[in-house]
């Protein structure tokens, strides 16, 4: 008998890459993830990985294995689905959730008291992922909820088992000392902003992607003093009145007396996504949480809200509307 747990780890390396990442994404040591493999390699009676170079690759039959264990974990989620379709249906145990720390900070913090308050017997374990590894831990059956974006407008591949739902669409502002001479202007285009000092988050984040085609077109070298990846932190620097910020509404604190924000014009935007699997949709435990982020990113005007009673994701290309 195959175990989910073996079969887990091999579709881990197999979306990673390497043991030492698989086990990182797993929250285990590299020796038990290749203690695992090693025992699936036994139950299945084939070599499952092979070396290359300093890693490690899927042999034909590690890649033929790792293709079936989609259609293993979707009928695991269906098993319990069916024991959870006797029960009285309330969301209940530990919902694992994969999520990019902005979200973690501006849309799940938020909400966990009101749904311990509402489903007192459901936890939520989160874990801080970006969305191209918040989408194979799905896959993988590493988490039962991912919380996505698109990076520069293009979303990570999401595959045709799992639902997608948008949840909102997250804007940048600029966010300056009320002193600024900008702090006047309701809205400030990319024309405006020549000239100034900057503190951004460092190259390869959306907000970065966002800076560089804010000023993109614009004469000279943007006069980037600060490289800072934590938002709390570019607002302290903010605050000194040296520089200016380009920050998502989802990830702000409060800005406090000292500070404003401005609309930017055309304002930077990502499209925020819950990510579960196909099997799972009718999961008490996912309809809440996904209802309620959906829900709550409607009634504040940024975001569609969705159906409370049955979650109702958009149809992929192909499929009837």
């Amino acid at each position: 008998m195959i175990e989910v747990a073996a079969l887990r780890a091999l579709c881990s390396v197999a979306a990673l890459g390497t043991i030492a990442r698989a086990a990182q994404d797993l929250d285990f040591t590299p020796s038990a993830v290749s203690q695992q493999i090693k025992r699936l390699e036994q139950q299945v009676g084939v070599p499952l990985l092979a070396t290359a170079g300093r890693g490690v690759v899927l042999t034909p039959a590690g890649q033929a294995l790792a293709g079936t264990a989609a259609d293993v974990f979707e009928s695991l989620e269906r098993s319990a689905e069916a024991a959870r379709s006797v029960a009285d249906g309330r969301p209940a145990g530990v919902l694992r959730v994969a999520a990019f720390s902005t979200a973690i900070r501006g849309l799940l913090a938020p909400r966990l008291p009101a749904l311990a308050s509402r489903f007192p017997g459901l936890r939520l374990a989160i874990t801080e992922r970006d969305p191209g590894q918040a989408v194979p831990a799905i896959t993988a059956g590493a988490a039962e909820l991912a919380i996505i974006h698109d990076a520069d407008g293009l979303p990570p591949p999401v595959p045709a088992s799992l639902t997608q739902l948008l949840l909102r669409t997250d804007v940048g502002d600029l966010v300056m000392h009320r002193s600024h001479h900008l702090a006047t202007s309701h809205t400030v285009s990319g024309r405006d902003l020549a000239g100034h000092a900057w503190v951004t988050s460092p190259p390869g984040t959306v907000c970065h992607q966002w800076f560089q085609r804010l000023l993109a077109g614009q004469p000279g070298q943007p006069d980037v003093r600060h490289l800072i990846d934590d938002f709390a932190t570019q607002l302290a620097l903010v605050a000194t009145g040296e520089v200016i910020a380009l920050i998502p509404r989802l990830a702000r604190p409060p800005l406090g007396d000292s500070l404003v924000a401005r609309a930017v014009d055309p304002p930077p935007a990502r499209q925020v996504s819950a990510v579960w699997r196909r099997s799972a949709d009718a999961s008490p435990a996912i309809q809440a949480v996904v209802s309620d982020l959906a829900a709550t990113a409607g009634a504040s005007g940024r975001g569609r809200r969705a159906s409370t009673a049955r979650l109702a994701p958009e149809p992929r290309p192909g499929e009837d509307s």
